[in-house]
């Protein structure tokens, strides 16, 4: 069943404590409702550069095979997996990396939006759910660089 309309944002770089995270990357992939199309828009720091640097977006065909299997195995990951508590006190995943995904039946996000704190989570994800969560990052990386 296809998922239907959502919005995902991927970030690299989520680990701050005294002062806020700089993030390397930012991707944000939106699926509006009636539409056959992705739009993908990410944002980049460059090596050495002080702000993130942000690249045209493009769109994606939604009903290609591979991409809606790819974000069919995304939305199926992240409903299975846990996250930190407090919201953004740990990486509990050791990326360095957040996931946010917003849908109808799904409301999922690891690392607050200010990043991570540095605190200890009472929740801690097992060794599986870690491989999982790599994996939802790679599905994410994958979609980014899909060709228009």
């Amino acid at each position: 069943m296809p998922v239907g309309e959502y919005s995902l944002r991927l970030q690299h770089g989520i680990r701050g404590g005294f002062a806020p995270p700089t993030p390397n990357a930012i991707h944000t992939i939106t699926q509006p409702l009636n539409s056959n199309t992705l739009t993908i828009a990410s944002a980049i720091r460059l090596s050495g550069t002080p702000s993130l640097q942000e690249i045209a977006p493009k769109f994606v065909s939604s009903t290609e095979e591979s991409t809606a299997a790819l974000v069919e195995e995304l939305h199926g990951i992240l409903k299975t997996l846990p996250t930190e508590s407090p919201p953004g006190s740990e990486d509990i995943y050791g990326l360095d990396t957040s996931i946010a995904w917003g849908s109808d039946d799904l409301q999922w996000m690891n690392g607050a939006p200010e990043g991570c704190t540095g605190g200890t989570s009472t929740v801690q994800p097992t060794e599986e759910e870690k491989k999982k969560f790599k994996r939802a990052v790679e599905i994410v990386n994958e979609l980014v660089k899909k060709e228009a």
